[in-house]
């Protein structure tokens, strides 16, 4: 949980992700198409991943990947970031985190 809280406060955009996850995938070009950069973590690639999933599991998170976090918030995984991007509401989220050529 330490990594996770961490990695969490260290950046205002963070995704969890594992490198084969069709979902993930999708959430980093919905990011990119947005304009943003988010920090991503891929936890099949890292030694601590299952823990960092039960970590992210312990958090509130339904599945353990893909999960967002905005500002130190949990957003949730793909139905919830596209649902809040579907009403409008996800972009305002992503405002300070835009580069400035957007």
């Amino acid at each position: 949980m330490d990594k996770v809280t961490r990695l969490v406060s260290e950046n205002g955009l963070v995704l969890f992700s594992k490198s084969s996850c069709c979902l993930c995938y999708a959430l980093k070009i919905l990011f990119q198409e947005i304009g943003v950069t988010p920090t991503v973590h891929e936890l099949d690639q890292d030694p601590e991943g299952r823990e960092m999933e039960r970590a992210l599991m312990r958090s509130g998170c339904n599945t353990p990947v893909p999960a967002v976090f905005i500002g130190g918030k949990l957003v949730g995984s793909t139905n919830e970031v596209m649902s809040l991007h579907l009403s409008g509401g996800l972009i305002p989220l992503l405002r300070p985190y835009q580069s400035i050529s957007n």
